[in-house]
């Protein structure tokens, strides 16, 4: 985590992205149970540009220190670490609202709880299920967040389709 740390800092310095926060299981271990996971999501902020290729830049920083890409991913270290650039409103306030977080002495940006939860709830897959029944178990959020913040988002319908199916006592 440390090399990637240090990648994104300079990133950042040198303008190759403008921001950025963990989310995904990688940022999900500051609030649940350790869970498995094979890669590293990082939601990247990146200046307006008319490239169809937005990433090319990052994977071009990449290359440059001598890190490959694989597929969608650039190894870093251990880790594949895929670079998602904001896509929604969700996930612009999401990096916005970020916290530095501790990972193992390595100060990283991660999302916070509840931003985690309903980015999974706009997803919907079966992973992101589990994701938020993990954070709402661990109590890192709670219904009433998950549910101020999907309203915000327009996704009131979707979670109270998830509360029926899944937390209906």
């Amino acid at each position: 985590m440390k090399e990637i740390a240090r990648l994104l800092g300079e990133m950042v310095q040198t303008g190759t992205i403008t921001d950025y926060a963990l989310f995904g299981a990688i940022a999900q271990l500051r609030y649940t149970q350790p869970i498995a996971t094979l890669d590293v999501d990082v939601l990247v902020r990146i200046r307006p540009d008319d490239r169809l290729d937005v990433l090319s830049p990052i994977y071009a920083f990449c290359a440059e220190r001598g890190y490959a890409a694989e597929g969608e991913s650039v190894r870093i270290g251990t880790w594949p670490v895929q670079f998602i650039p904001t896509f929604s409103n969700l996930t612009r306030e999401a990096l916005e609202q970020a916290a530095t977080a501790d990972f193992g002495g390595v100060p990283l940006r991660v999302v916070g709880a509840d931003y985690l939860a309903v980015i999974a709830l706009s997803v919907g897959r079966a992973k992101d299920v589990a994701r938020i029944l993990a954070l709402l178990e661990s109590k890192s959020v709670t219904r009433d967040s998950i549910g101020l913040l999907a309203r915000r988002h327009d996704l009131s319908d979707a979670w109270a389709r998830f509360q029926e199916k899944f937390l209906n006592d």
